[in-house]
Parts: structure tokens; sequence; C-alpha cells
């Protein structure tokens, strides 16, 4: 059953940071773009950064730019979302996604999402 599992989030004071993980359950997991999105409440999931199959290839929405940075480690079939300096913004549940191509498609291209895990900042 292929299945992603985030972790990591919780509660933090704005300026902090935190490391969010998502394990894959996927045998073909290195040959696949993935993202991570959020979703706030009242609000549409938004896309805040993705990382194409090799890692060489990465995308960031501009509100994240500078503090936020996507991983990955093929050999444990896991990828990661550093977060720092966070902001009361960025309070959402932070979900993982596996798209079904290499290189970082739009929104559509993703198929397999995880539960989320939430991150709440506090001011």
């Amino acid at each position: 059953q292929v299945q992603l599992v985030e972790s990591g989030g919780g509660l933090v004071q704005a300026g902090g940071s935190l490391r969010l993980s998502c394990a894959a359950s996927i045998r073909t997991f290195s040959r696949y773009a993935m993202g991570w999105f959020r979703q706030a409440p009242g609000k549409e999931r938004e896309s805040v950064a993705a990382i194409n199959w090799s890692g060489g290839s990465t995308y960031y929405a501009d509100s994240v730019k500078g503090r936020f940075t996507i991983s990955r480690d093929n050999a444990k079939n896991t990828v990661y979302l550093q977060i720092n300096s966070l902001k009361p913004e960025d309070t959402a549940v932070y979900y993982c996604a596996a798209s079904y191509v290499s290189e970082i498609p739009t929104l559509a291209g993703y198929g397999i999402w995880g539960q989320g895990t939430q991150v709440t900042v506090s001011s």
C-alpha cells in the first residue's frame, strides 16, 4: 500500500524552526518529484516547495523563499522541509505529496497525499 506519513509539526514561537519529514512507502520513490503544500483554516491549499527526483531542482513559493528548504534522501525514501524564521502566517496543516513524474509538475501532477501535520506559530 502506497503511503506518505508526515511528522515533525508542532507549536512553536515566531522566529523558531521546525523540520518536517515525510516518509514514503513507495518502492520507486527516487524516480518522482515530491512537494510540500499547506492549508490554513478558510484558505485554499497552496504549494510551498517542491523537489525533483534527484534533488537537483527545487521550487519555493515567494512567501517562503529564504526561510524554507526542501530536501530528500532517496536512500531513506524521505523528503524533508526545514522551516526557519517561522511567522504566525505559516500556521497551517502541512501536507506532503508525491507526483507521477520526475520533474516538478503542476498541482495536477501530484497523486498521492499524506494525512498532514499541524504547524502552529504563536506570536
